[in-house]
């Protein structure tokens, strides 16, 4: 990278952190840092919930997925995950803003104590976070990676500056904060990834070559499965990701919740899926075309960083390096203002029962403090990253395998048809989904990443399903809040005025 390179990427940095304290202007309590006091525009949350997705790791362990097995990946991840936000669209996502304006939430997991009572709530939110901590530290790592390919900066020095950016803007600057600099870095984004495409297709002879590519490439590139992405691990990874994508995956929740109005949320998921669908097509185009640009890689997660190089002139690749910066940071500083909801209205009230009478201000330091304190420690896993697996073990194993167990009780929840699963069946579902997991992890080894992704979310699910039939639980309460989802209402005149769920 020259100097304009540094330019450009200082320059981003730079600009991330004035909207964080432009932002913060518009943060007067906690319900405004966490949910944007629930005005946020569909569009702007549909692009948000788009840019908090997936982070720069697409372009480190997805770049190698791409270049080893082909368009299986835009098969396995971008359809999975549009057609998973069209049928959530109409399930899941309307459910959300309707949920803060029946009872106040500023945090995903608030309502599960009224669907099903305070320690099915608190088993969630604990392990959750956990989670989290380590998904947001893979994101971390690929970020530094693709800086020391470019630039040759340790990994550390990578780490903390990504990451520290990050820390300043959204401890100040809130939801607000994450969701326009979600719409800046999605305008960078989209520059520097129509930038790379065309420079590609310039190297290969031009636009024929999105038709002509396919034949140049290995064997299997060109089909829809190959090597271990078979039709059962897309259709797995379809599960998952409508769990993921539809509110399971808690950042992901808070766009829908600060929506207006459920029919606004379900806007916001079908913007998102259109996106989902095509900008893909035009991202990964590189990455399939790397191994005819760049044949025999030792380290295929190093294809996209260093087609880059070689194709773009002085400036453009900071752009790009931007762009790929724009997805981490987008995502990581949702997923810190969700868990931060969840610390301090979830998880602090069940251990300190004086939290119940926090003041607003106290509520709102309380979760800038979370926020800061997140980020640090996810980013202390991502100097860790090789304990686990590396970036793509942390994300396609433990984050998929993971994921299932702890969203099937959150979004079935809200379902009617679901409305007999009470706690025993939240708690037995999300248990089973771990100790499967542990079991496929360190007693049983070597089952394949099908089996090893597959199992915890499946038998999760069916112990969910199994309790509630087996034990249906009647709750009165329960049953009035998720009719009440069903349908959209009348808006309340002030609905921050809202009381809060039950036990918080």
């Amino acid at each position: 990278m020259g100097v304009l390179d540094w330019l450009v990427i200082c320059g981003y940095f730079v600009v991330m952190i004035v909207i964080g304290v432009w932002a913060k202007s518009r943060i007067r309590d906690a319900k405004d840092f966490f949910t944007a006091g629930g005005k946020m525009p569909w569009w702007l949350s549909g692009i948000s919930h788009h840019m908090s997705g997936y982070s720069s790791a697409v372009f480190v362990g997805y770049a190698a997925i791409a270049y080893t097995a082909g368009f299986t990946l835009y098969v396995w991840w971008a359809i999975g995950i549009t057609f998973a936000m069209v049928v959530g669209s109409f399930l899941f996502t309307p459910r959300w803003p309707r949920l803060r304006q029946r009872l106040g939430i500023i945090s995903p997991l608030e309502y599960l104590a009224t669907r099903y009572n305070v320690p099915a709530q608190q088993v969630l939110a604990w392990s959750g976070t956990a989670l989290k901590v380590f998904d947001v530290g893979a994101k971390w790592a690929a970020t530094a990676l693709l800086l020391q390919v470019f630039a040759g900066v340790p990994i550390a020095w990578g780490v903390l500056l990504t990451g520290g950016v990050t820390l300043i803007y959204s401890t100040i600057g809130g939801l607000w904060a994450d969701a326009l600099t979600d719409l800046g870095q999605f305008v960078i984004q989209l520059v520097a990834g129509i930038t790379l495409f065309v420079a590609v297709l310039a190297q290969l002879g031009g636009p024929s070559a999105i038709w002509t590519l396919w034949d140049r490439l290995p064997e299997g590139h060109g089909q829809p499965f190959n090597d271990k992405y078979t039709v059962g691990f897309v259709l797995v990874y379809l599960l998952i990701n409508t769990l993921s994508y539809n509110g399971g995956t808690w950042n992901l929740a808070q766009r829908f919740i600060a929506a207006p109005t459920g029919d606004s949320a379900r806007r916001a998921a079908l913007f998102s899926a259109g996106l989902y669908l095509f900008w893909p097509l035009v991202l990964f185009f590189p990455m399939w075309a790397a191994p005819v640009l760049l044949p025999n890689l030792a380290e295929p997660d190093q294809s996209y960083a260093l087609l880059t190089q070689q194709l773009l002139p002085g400036g453009l690749i900071g752009l790009v390096l931007a762009g790929m910066f724009a997805h981490t940071m987008a995502m990581t500083s949702s997923d810190a203002n969700a868990i931060s909801s969840v610390v301090i209205r979830d998880i602090i009230p069940a251990v300190w029962k004086r939290a119940h009478w926090m003041s607003s201000a106290s509520e709102l330091l309380a979760g800038r403090v979370s926020t800061f304190l997140f980020i640090a420690l996810s980013m202390g896993i991502a100097l860790g990253a090789d304990s686990f697996g590396g970036v793509l073990g942390l994300l396609i194993l433990w984050f998929g395998a993971l994921v299932g167990p702890i969203a099937i009780p959150m979004l079935l929840g809200m379902l009617p048809m679901f409305r007999r699963c009470g706690p025993a069946a939240a708690i037995g579902s999300w248990a089973t989904g771990l100790v499967v997991f542990a079991l496929l992890k360190y007693v049983f080894p070597g089952q394949g990443q099908t089996v090893e992704v597959a199992a915890p979310v499946l038998s999760a699910l069916v112990v969910f399903v199994v309790v509630g039939l087996v034990a249906p639980v009647r709750n009165a309460e329960a049953d009035a809040l998720i009719d009440s989802l069903s349908t959209e209402h009348p808006q309340p005149r002030n609905d921050e005025t809202a009381s809060a769920p039950t036990g918080h």
